[in-house]
């Protein structure tokens, strides 16, 4: 259902690699997004193709940024998208503490890993901040963790369980603190079964525990609707953003993703029950140059995260009236 104000966005990533989470070349994902219009986007494409001598099989993000004149391309880049591009950037490690967090010591939502279920991040970035200094344990607790939730599992689910626990308590050995030692000691069997049990029979009311990509994307639309609009994303084909997980994240969007934004009236906000996403498709990138552009923006910013700047984290807010 689309309702007053729409913002239409065209999205791609770099850096996923499905579960792969621990064991990738890439510790970030980053999500881009873009408002350009068709005609937008292939004058963009158009200009670093004849002006800076850019071949079609160069704009993609490791050549591009090894191409003659990489410098002076990207600063043009980076100011013809200015106010009209967001960057959703993800280290893995601490979307799995967050998933350690969200899952095992609460309720498992689709709003997980969003701005609409914060109340936990200061639990998950205390474990996480100390959790890091105890090198192999460490690895070793993630490691288990990905074992325990991952939807094929190799090994019986008693032997992920007692080997999660195992490494939750070498983990706990090192006093981590009083806030991620709350959290490892709030991690109880009873749940954690539970949790498992709900993974292990495919209930589709539990999100995926190692999709990133569904988080990023209700990420990404929270931001461009600002609780004043809607949006509608074009999206490169991934496996991940099935119609019922997408129609999940709608439901959880409709019933939390429009609060009034900072000296707005109310009147401005997206009525009850509106979705802020309001459709999404996905296509081929080779066959829209606007996620095109947004994959270029989210291979540039995976290898280079110093240029997320505010205006790239933020969109531009929705037109008054």
């Amino acid at each position: 259902m689309v309702v007053g104000a729409v913002v239409e966005i065209a999205c791609d990533e770099s850096g996923f690699s499905g579960t792969n989470l621990l064991h990738s070349a890439a510790p970030v994902i980053t999500h881009a997004s873009v408002d350009l219009t068709l005609d937008e986007a292939v004058a963009l494409i158009t200009a670093l193709r004849s002006g800076f001598r850019f071949a079609p099989h160069e704009l993609k993000s490791g050549r591009f940024l090894r191409g003659s004149g990489a410098d002076e391309a990207l600063e043009w880049f980076l100011a013809a998208l200015a106010g009209r591009a967001h960057v959703h950037l993800i280290d893995k490690e601490f979307f799995l503490v967050t998933r350690v967090v969200d899952f095992l010591l609460t309720e498992p939502s689709y709003a997980a890993g969003t701005r609409l279920a914060r109340e936990h991040h200061p639990a998950a970035l205390a474990l996480y901040e100390a959790g890091r200094s105890t090198g192999s344990d460490w690895d070793a607790f993630l490691s288990a963790f990905v074992d325990l939730v991952r939807m094929k599992r190799r090994l019986p689910v008693d032997q992920t369980v007692r080997r999660f626990f195992q490494a939750r308590d070498a983990l706990r050995r090192h006093g981590l603190g009083a806030v991620a030692d709350a959290v490892l000691d709030g991690l109880g069997p009873s749940h954690v079964r539970a949790v498992v049990a709900r993974l292990d029979v495919d209930d589709r009311t539990v999100p995926p525990p190692l999709e990133p990509l569904l988080p990023a994307l209700a990420e990404t639309v929270l931001s461009w609707s600002g609780g004043q609009r809607q949006v509608l994303v074009t999206h490169d084909e991934q496996s991940a953003l099935t119609a019922d997980r997408l129609t999940r994240l709608q439901r959880v969007l409709a019933d939390d993703g429009h609060p009034p934004s900072a000296g707005v009236d109310r009147a401005g906000t997206l009525p009850n029950g509106v979705s802020p996403l309001a459709g999404l498709v996905m296509v081929d990138s080779r066959d829209d140059p606007r996620v095109q552009v947004a994959d270029l923006l989210a291979g540039v910013a995976r290898r280079m995260p110093g240029i997320i700047d505010d205006a790239l984290r933020q969109p531009p807010p929705a037109p008054a009236g």
